[in-house]
């Protein structure tokens, strides 16, 4: 397999830290954590982006999350938990995994500045209607979200 993410998912990558592992994905801890804990759900099929997924995986892939967050809360008692997603140039990996940061007051990681600002905050309203226009033209996101408006 060329795809080091392929590889990790489905156990050929040597000295990985798998903490959890099902027909679906397989759960590692990050090789560089923001802190201890932060652990990698990868699915076991090739995807790079979040919509290339299928349905199942995806389930697999939200509902072990929660398993794992509610794990790392009873072992290592986080202030919290951030769950994230890097998609495109962003994925290092090439391949889709969902990190789960356990997360504590001062521990320097930050989402509550935007890096830069292009007046986003002044076309709410703008990017609202562009958004929900794009929706109107694809099939409902979810089954029972039809005409939400969101």
């Amino acid at each position: 397999m060329d795809c080091l993410g392929c590889r990790i998912a489905n156990g050929t990558e040597p000295d990985v830290k798998v903490v959890y592992e099902n027909e679906h994905v397989t759960c590692v801890l990050d090789i560089a954590p923001f802190n201890e804990g932060h652990t990698l759900i990868l699915p076991k099929k090739h995807v790079v982006d979040v919509e290339e997924m299928d349905m199942v995986t995806a389930h697999c892939i939200m509902e072990t999350s929660m398993k794992l967050s509610s794990l790392l809360k009873q072992v290592f008692h986080p202030d919290g938990i951030s769950v994230c997603q890097n998609g495109g140039v962003f994925n290092d990996l090439t391949h889709y995994h969902m990190h789960l940061i356990p997360r504590y007051k001062e521990d320097g990681f930050s989402w509550s500045e935007p890096l830069f600002s292009h007046g986003e905050d002044k076309r709410l309203e703008e990017t609202r209607d562009k958004l929900i226009e794009a929706l109107s033209t694809q099939n409902s996101l979810c089954r029972n979200d039809a005409n939400k408006g969101y």
